[in-house]
């Protein structure tokens, strides 16, 4: 058996220990409201992150990569199972409801999993460790909203926790240039960070 830490970072992308995870890309962060509200994280959504993102989908879906999804979305119409940061913050996103659907360019497929969450980080407030468990999952690709926020937290949650997190770097958002360059120059010792043109480079096209 191969010494893990000898591996290091660098594995190969491989169908039953790979996921794709999509992050809190839905109608409630990201819709056409925003162009004048948040122009600047409204553009590089529209024309970065979520075409970069549903390339990897693409790819992942031809290999066998698992695609998994979080939303915000709360298990109640109120919000009463919020966490507290997330009632304090002011918001809710019922259950159901369509602010809590994936984009459509990004809707899952067939039996892709979507996990509603309450917190920034889904390990926190979802099954997702005991699902990626099960299914054998060691590797997260990391895509989605927000870089310096939902994101960074779940990759530093991802590695304390004994999976190897990638962040797609151009396949992710926020709010500034400057968050975003930050979140990535502080998140930078949890995980590989990686260009979605650098990780389709490791999943060649499907024969």
């Amino acid at each position: 058996m191969s010494d893990p830490l000898a591996q290091g970072r660098n594995r190969p992308f491989t169908a039953g220990k790979t996921a794709v995870l999509v992050v809190d890309v839905q109608n409630e962060t990201f819709n056409d409201s925003h162009a004048a509200q948040r122009p600047w994280f409204y553009e590089q959504a529209r024309d970065r992150a979520i075409p970069n993102t549903a390339r990897l989908i693409e790819r992942a879906r031809a290999h066998g990569i698992e695609v998994m999804y979080t939303v915000i979305e709360s298990l109640t119409l109120d919000g009463r199972d919020q966490s507290l940061d997330y009632k304090l913050s002011g918001f809710n996103v019922p259950k159901g409801s369509w602010e809590a659907q994936v984009v459509e360019a990004l809707a899952p497929e067939g039996d892709e999993i979507v996990l509603p969450k309450s917190s920034s980080s889904l390990f926190n407030s979802t099954v997702f460790e005991y699902v990626l468990r099960n299914i054998g999952i060691e590797q997260v690709i990391v895509t989605g909203f927000l870089t310096d926020q939902c994101v960074d937290q779940t990759l530093r949650d991802g590695a304390d926790r004994g999976f190897l997190m990638v962040c797609a770097t151009d396949a992710c958002a926020t709010e500034s240039a400057d968050r975003h360059d930050w979140a990535l120059r502080l998140n930078a010792g949890y995980c590989r960070q990686m260009t979605t043109a650098e990780i389709l480079a490791q999943i060649p096209p499907a024969a």
